[in-house]
């Protein structure tokens, strides 16, 4: 059952109402248009009104270039996201990314909680900076703790790195959140809303200001004219991951400054005890 859209708060409210005004896309047509599992991120912090008049623009049906349009499944245009983030008890992944490695990933398994389909994803960074992402379906009973996860694992980093995986990975994070996808001939943008973060140790949460849109630009090269609306508005990409810049909120001992401005944008700072259950 999905929310009324009366009842959301600003940001998700301004997601539902874009994906809905917005000409639909097949999950087909997504994958045929911008795939894009190699590809650049940029992500931006961006207020509920500024976002609309971005996308007003963007899925105009006038626009020259042709308009953005939204991921359709089933007649849904919004889709609820849980990710749990996988890493080493010392947080190799955290660090690696913290210290700018190259050879550094991030693993999680990722639930479409409408569908139920989950997936086991490896984003790796690729030579040129770009962000490759690995992914392989869980069915039944698989975990990303078990042994076929694992040998996908070694693989990957065999074939793109030359390293070892870590001998054992533990459930560090999860994230919740709203999302829709705007699709052009290469270029995609994810659009989120609602984010909740917790980290698994300490049964922490925070939750992001309800009227911040976090908005996406996946592209396999320059600057996309969603880009440039954006730095047109005055807000330019965030040094923001989901993973790590929670973790900065969560565990402010960890060495993260980074990551602080943009994560007190996003999550004010305040840091609640997950309910039970």
């Amino acid at each position: 059952m999905t929310t009324a859209p009366a009842a959301l708060a600003p940001a998700a409210r301004a997601v539902d109402a874009a994906a809905r005004a917005a000409a639909p896309l097949t999950l087909a047509e997504v994958n045929q248009r911008a795939e894009l599992l190699a590809r650049f991120d940029r992500s931006y912090l961006v207020p509920a009104d500024t976002f609309l008049r971005m996308i007003g623009r963007l899925t105009d049906p006038r626009h020259p270039a042709g308009p953005f349009r939204a991921l359709d499944i089933d007649g849904r245009r919004t889709f609820r996201y849980h990710s749990v983030y996988y890493d080493t008890a010392g947080l190799r992944s955290f660090h690696d990314h913290r210290q700018g490695r190259r050879l550094r990933f991030k693993i999680r398994e990722r639930v479409y909680e409408d569908s139920g389909e989950r997936q086991f994803e490896i984003k790796l960074k690729g030579r040129r900076g770009d962000t490759v992402k690995h992914r392989q379906p869980l069915a039944g009973r698989d975990t990303p703790q078990g042994a076929r996860c694992w040998l996908f694992l070694a693989d990957t980093l065999h074939r793109a790195y030359g390293i070892d995986p870590p001998a054992v990975l533990h459930p560090s994070l999860t994230t919740d959140y709203l999302r829709a996808t705007f699709v052009a001939d290469g270029a995609r943008i994810t659009c989120d809303a609602g984010l909740v973060c917790t980290d698994l140790r300490t049964e922490c949460a925070v939750r992001c200001d309800a009227g911040l849109v976090l908005v996406e630009t996946k592209t396999a090269g320059h600057l996309t004219e969603a880009d440039r609306i954006l730095h047109a508005h005055g807000i330019r990409p965030a040094v923001f991951t989901k993973y790590c810049g929670a973790l900065a909120v969560l565990r402010p001992s960890l060495p993260a400054n980074r990551w602080r401005r943009a994560a007190r944008c996003a999550f004010g700072g305040e840091v609640r005890v997950a309910p039970a259950g």
